[in-house]
């Protein structure tokens, strides 16, 4: 049960910001593989602790009732305590911790800003007096902690720097990121309602969200073209673009909870696609 808490089919989103990251780093000086590997599980750990944060948190504040139409959270099925999730989430966090003393050993402060700010963000999406994802912000740090931080700061931990190719390569990543949410929210936007969660999905609606979940694969197409002058592998995450239109059209049609789920993961699987395509053509080119 712990490992379906933990809900791997989000790993990617971890795991991709930094593999491009990477890619990018070999791009413009050389790759450190110390501190890469340090961020790797620097990530995994933070959206493992957020995972374990949203189970719980989301729990005590009713969004996830017995009508839930995704998969099954543990502490509100009672097949975990909400005591023994928030150890969980601590010691998730304490090995983030652990990577980040290294990274802040190499990068400096800078490093430690974006632990603390990434630890922070994490709770406080559904925990915390104000969570960001009842108030509709839930998109915004996505997009920016899954791509302009994750991606940035994988950078910076290896070369010192942040240059202009760092940012625009972080775009695509955040937007794609991003759209794994947008299927998540547009599927529990009736209990989120009820519960009082206003996410964007609840404040645009079926339409709006749509919209945003094909904004965003607009985005992260249109970025490598920018990209490509004299370096013709930086548009390697176009040989994706027909998944990624199967995509919009299988969203477009859900309506039932396997149908969303079946989104919310395949959604996940052409990050990983865009991800591999874009790492290699980073390093290729």
């Amino acid at each position: 049960m712990w490992i379906a808490a933990a809900r791997p089919k989000t790993l990617p989103a971890a795991v991709v910001p930094v593999a491009v990251g990477t890619a990018c780093a070999s791009a413009v000086g050389h790759v450190a593989w110390g501190p890469a590997l340090a961020a790797l599980g620097g990530a995994i750990a933070i959206q493992i602790g957020t995972n374990f944060a949203n189970d719980v948190f989301d729990a005590e504040r009713g969004a996830d009732g017995p009508d839930r139409i995704g998969p099954v959270r543990a502490v509100s099925a009672g097949l975990i305590s909400a005591a023994a999730m928030k150890r969980a989430m601590i010691v998730a966090f304490a090995i983030a911790t652990a990577f980040g003393i290294y990274l802040a050993a190499v990068g400096g402060w800078p490093v430690v800003a974006i632990g603390i700010a990434s630890i922070i963000s994490g709770i406080a999406y559904t925990g915390g007096p104000w969570p960001l994802g009842y108030h509709g912000l839930g998109d915004v740090f996505v997009f920016a902690f899954f791509g302009l931080v994750a991606v940035c700061g994988t950078v910076f931990v290896q070369v010192a720097a942040v240059p202009a190719l760092a940012v625009w390569v972080s775009l695509p990543i955040g937007a794609l990121a991003t759209a794994i949410l947008v299927v998540n929210n547009l599927r529990d936007r009736t209990t989120d309602t009820r519960a009082g969660k206003r996410t964007l999905a609840v404040r645009l609606g079926r339409g709006g969200a749509l919209g945003e979940y094909v904004a965003l694969l607009v985005v992260a197409y249109a970025v490598p073209s920018g990209l490509a002058c004299g370096h013709a592998w930086r548009l390697l995450p176009l040989v994706t673009l027909p998944l990624a239109v199967i995509r919009v059209r299988a969203l477009v049609r859900a309506v039932t909870g396997l149908e969303f789920n079946a989104c919310l993961a395949g959604t996940a699987q052409l990050l990983m696609a865009y991800g591999l395509a874009f790492t290699i053509g980073l390093v290729v080119g």
